[in-house]
């Protein structure tokens, strides 16, 4: 037990406000590695995805630090376009946020003056930051933060230790996939169900968001859906049927290799682009077909490789 007095940390929950079931994935990778670092601390929740109350302001106001959790809650430009939804009240709140595994809001330029502004104001310069790709972490460091460190989004940090040699090679019989209608590309989001009705027995697909269904149920009307809740994706993950994972959403994609699933994750965005490249994990370029097709045909070697040293020291700050 810690001998200096207790701590009150404010998290920052990216899966409050949110429509979308991915950031559960997130938030239970977040809770998990930080309940042992914080065991004696006093933990309270606030919303990242709306606007802060008084309410919210106040427990932070408290706080010794505050943990942003996951997700791409950096932006180049906060005042306009932001899944973190501060305002320039806030900035007197810091300069106490640590980020753990936060990432950047699609491929953007240099932040403007106020974003700049707003950031140094808010983020510490006494802990150690946390992003989840070199993209964020040279962004971070072109605003004068040298104390970042790329260590992968925080469900990666759950994969298990044997994950390259646990995870089958070979294609399953089965396959489970998921598509993003937020970034819905209908020629080739019907090509991919296309293409796995034609390589697979049964095609599944998961529910991620509200929307999804309508979408899919528009392009294959036959598919069969997997309910709009962790633990009904989970159960598919760990059930005997044999499964691979073929899909558009990256978070289901970690998910399913938590679950040592051999799992191909398809690129819509800088998210599984950047951590792809930076950890080596199994993603595909989404207007690449032939290369797709090949992935799913031929066994392939994993060779996913996380900074454990990195996110061994960002954990340790805590202790």
């Amino acid at each position: 037990m810690r001998s200096s007095r207790f701590r009150t940390i404010a998290l920052l929950d990216t899966s409050v406000s949110s429509t979308n079931v991915g950031d559960e994935i997130i938030m239970e990778a977040v809770k998990r590695r930080l309940a042992p670092v914080l065991a004696n601390d006093y933990v309270c929740r606030i919303a990242s995805h709306e606007t802060m109350s008084a309410k919210s302001r106040g427990m932070i106001a408290g706080s010794d630090y505050v943990i942003a959790g996951g997700s791409n809650l950096l932006s180049s430009h906060a005042g306009l376009r932001s899944v973190w939804k501060l305002s320039p009240l806030d900035a007197g709140l810091g300069p106490k946020f640590v980020m753990m595994g936060v990432g950047w809001y699609h491929d953007q330029g240099a932040p403007d003056p106020y974003t700049a502004w707003l950031f140094k104001s808010l983020f510490a310069r006494d802990k150690l930051h946390s992003v989840r790709d070199s993209y964020s972490k040279n962004k971070l460091e072109a605003l004068g933060f040298d104390n970042v460190l790329n260590t992968g989004c925080p469900t990666l940090w759950e994969l298990p230790e044997d994950i390259n040699a646990a995870t089958p090679k070979r294609k399953a019989n089965n396959v489970v996939t998921t598509l993003n209608t937020y970034m819905k590309d209908r020629r080739a989001d019907a090509a991919l169900l296309s293409l796995l009705t034609r390589k697979y027995e049964r095609v599944f697909a998961w529910i991620q968001t509200y929307a999804d269904q309508k979408y899919l149920q528009e392009l294959h009307p036959s598919i069969e859906l997997v309910a709009p809740n962790l633990p009904a994706y989970d159960a598919l993950l760990t059930s005997s049927l044999d499964l691979d994972y073929v899909g558009n959403r990256l978070h289901a994609g970690i998910r399913a290799l938590q679950k040592r699933r051999r799992a191909i994750i398809i690129e819509i965005d800088n998210r599984a682009r950047e951590m792809g490249r930076d950890f080596n994990l199994p993603t595909v370029k989404r207007d690449d077909a032939a290369a797709l097709e090949d992935m799913i045909d031929h066994p392939k070697n994993l060779n996913i490789v996380l900074p454990r040293e990195d996110i061994r020291r960002w954990l340790d700050q805590w202790a």
